[in-house]
């Protein structure tokens, strides 16, 4: 029951042409310990699914996207990823652009073992024109209404981020806002997690504990300790964004060398050394939590 991995083996299990899911949303808990060892590999030719951040756009920029099924893709205060926006300016990648709504419908069909959910989100509007293969379906009752059927979003694998885990897959998640992490795990084939503490065993007794605890622990394939592993994106509650750190990496996809000057100076190097990279362990853990 030692579900224990490291970084290497989570991505030595994975495989080119697979489906991906990021947990996490915009710049918010996103698992980029993970992502950074995936820029470090020969992976390539993935879909990734997300309410993307950096991560889509960094993997964009290394080349390692064939196609792309998104709600947004954004750095909150950068309204769109920078990376992400001139991959998809070039045309590069293929993209499934989705509201937020039927993102969410197509994991939860997939989580239930559907192979779609009708729903009236999307009826009317061009996301029809710009995913061509989207089915109606006509309701079998009196009403006879014409519906969407959202088809469902199967992951091969999901890579989320928590606050803390111990070694039997048991997870918490800190924070006011467990956004969709729950229905990336229930998904996907397999759940990868990385976590900024690994504990011996997690008390999921008390009530808050359990709260806490957003998807079964049988979900969990593997756990790997990575502490200050969202960066530069937010932890809650641990560390908020790193706006300089993606005010920096926003600049550089103006230049024509950008994407490979960030890589040379924050990804090469490997994980051991990235928070000294970024400006040290003590400047990320006092970064502010956005409050809104």
């Amino acid at each position: 029951m030692n579900k224990q991995m490291d970084l290497g083996a989570v991505v030595a299990s994975l495989r080119d042409g697979m489906t991906i899911g990021v947990g996490g949303w915009g710049p918010r808990r996103k698992p980029m310990a993970l992502i950074r060892e995936i820029l470090r590999s020969d992976l390539k030719d993935l879909t990734v699914v997300a309410y993307g951040g950096p991560e889509i756009g960094m993997l964009c920029a290394a080349g390692k996207v064939k196609r792309l099924v998104y709600g947004f893709v954004s750095l909150d205060f950068i309204p769109i990823e920078p990376f992400f926006r001139k991959a998809r300016q070039a045309g590069g990648i293929a993209a499934s652009e989705l509201d937020e709504g039927l993102l969410l419908l197509g994991l939860q069909a997939a989580g239930h073992r559907l192979p779609f959910l009708p729903t009236r989100v999307g009826l009317g509007s061009d996301v029809t024109a710009i995913n061509p293969h989207f089915r109606t379906v006509t309701s079998p009752y009196e009403d006879g209404e014409t519906l969407l059927a959202m088809p469902a979003i199967a992951l091969d694998a999901a890579l989320l981020h928590v606050s803390r885990a111990d070694r039997l897959g048991n997870t918490q998640t800190d924070g006011p806002d467990p956004y969709f992490d729950a229905l990336f795990a229930r998904a996907a084939e397999h759940c990868y997690v990385t976590t900024e503490a690994l504990v011996e065993r997690i008390d999921l007794a008390c009530p808050e504990g359990a709260k806490a605890s957003l998807f079964e622990r049988s979900l969990v394939t593997g756990v790997v300790e990575a502490p200050l592993g969202a960066h530069p994106t937010t932890a809650h509650d641990a560390y908020g964004w790193d706006a300089d750190h993606l005010k920096e990496y926003a600049r550089l996809a103006t230049e024509e060398d950008g994407w490979q000057r960030y890589f040379e100076t924050y990804v090469a190097g490997g994980e051991a050394g990235y928070a000294e990279r970024v400006g040290g362990a003590e400047r990320i853990r006092d970064l502010p939590i956005p409050t809104f």
